[in-house]
């Protein structure tokens, strides 16, 4: 199970993660076979299932996404918990709302993100 506190910390560390713009720092929170769904992907790099597996691939895929956006920034609006995930509600640098769901494995790492935007 997942603790409020714990939840709070994660998000805490990730947006600032994001922030930074510091990609090795953002990767950390993540399994090395992770997988990614997000309709961005498809738009950035092409990938028509919005779908990507592993650090190597997603790594590709946001180094691009912040070349893109050299101002991206997240502002935490809410954190939900779940037995096994966390969901991270927020809105970036251009005011647009998304909620990151975050399925978190047995070693505090996730295994499985997927985006959603309004």
């Amino acid at each position: 199970m997942i603790s409020r506190e714990i939840a709070e910390l994660f998000a805490e560390e990730w947006i600032a993660a994001w922030n930074a713009h510091d990609l090795p720092r953002i990767l950390s929170h993540y399994e090395d076979e992770f997988e990614m769904a997000s309709p961005r992907i498809a738009e950035i790099v092409g990938e028509p299932s919005g779908v990507l597996h592993g650090k190597a691939n997603v790594a590709t895929y946001w180094e691009k996404a912040l070349r893109l956006v050299p101002d991206l920034r997240f502002e935490r609006l809410g954190v939900f918990v779940g037995a096994s995930s966390i969901a991270i509600h927020y809105r970036n640098e251009a005011g647009r709302f998304a909620v990151e769901v975050f399925e978190i494995g047995d070693n505090g790492r996730i295994v499985r993100a997927a985006a959603h935007y309004a």
